[in-house]
């Protein structure tokens, strides 16, 4: 299985059909991005933890509508997709047997928009087990990569490594119609990095990328791409699977990552 970075952007993904990203999701099962995944495992920014945690659902997921001021449809909107727990216990016991010595269970809490948004366009039948991993912002993004590395062998058990975030996320500058250059100079350096393979720059993007802090004030919604990259192997070929932008300065890039054959 190849491992992706989706940028899920805004809420209104989920319902507003003039977000081109929205119809690239929709089209996925058509387009055959990945073969059909037993399970999926999102790294989604919106669960930001001290810790690696997993939500162990058995029974069907709840969608958790953690956004505010949106139009009340949006919060009628369900995902009930099953738990993973099998998969949970599974990230659980690759993450500690490698560097990560603590993982954490949550056995209540269920998906958040990072993942269900996504996943109700790509799999709207909602019959695939769906399993989440934090993030945790307060550390690097080798640290991210690393996390993805020890993951690698559920690639090759069927299961779907599904970065959720959005490649730039500054909450507080959006809107005009146009991109501006610090937007636009952060997505080029992240394409050109990612398609020519520099995941080390990448990992040490806040040193080495242009507009790093206005681009993402906050790593959470970045740091899901290093999980998918790290899973996919440090020779892993990068492709830019869709790219547009909403409300002037968010970018939908969206990357797959093919692991390299020896």
């Amino acid at each position: 299985m190849d491992t992706f970075y989706i940028s899920h952007g805004s809420p209104t993904l989920s319902i507003d059909d003039s977000i081109p990203a929205r119809h690239f999701l929709k089209a996925w099962q058509e387009k055959g991005y990945c073969q059909r995944p037993k399970a999926i495992l999102v790294i989604s920014g919106h669960w930001d933890t001290a810790v690696p945690s997993v939500n162990v659902i058995t029974g069907l997921n709840e969608t958790i509508h953690d956004f505010y001021g949106f139009p009340k449809d949006m919060y009628k909107l369900k995902y009930p997709a099953p738990g993973a727990p099998e998969l949970a216990k599974r990230v659980k016991e690759l993450l500690m047997a490698s560097e990560f010595k603590r993982v954490d269970e949550d056995r209540k809490r269920g998906l958040d928009h990072g993942a269900w948004v996504p996943l109700m366009l790509m799999y709207p039948e909602a019959d695939i087990p769906v399993c989440q991993l934090s993030v945790q912002s307060d550390r690097d993004g080798t640290y991210h990569y690393n996390l993805g590395k020890a993951l690698a062998p559920l690639k090759e058990e069927g299961i779907l490594i599904m970065g959720s975030g959005s490649a730039t996320h500054n909450l507080r500058n959006i809107g005009g119609s146009s991109v501006p250059s610090w937007a636009m100079n952060f997505d080029t350096w992240l394409k050109d990095s990612l398609l020519e393979g520099r995941y080390e720059d990448v990992n040490h993007w806040d040193e080495k990328a242009p507009s790093a802090k206005m681009a993402h004030p906050w790593p959470d919604h970045f740091y899901p791409l290093h999980v998918a990259m790290g899973a996919a192997g440090e020779n892993a070929k990068a492709k830019d699977v869709h790219h547009s932008w909403d409300m002037g300065t968010l970018s939908y890039a969206s990357y797959q990552f093919t692991t390299a054959t020896s």
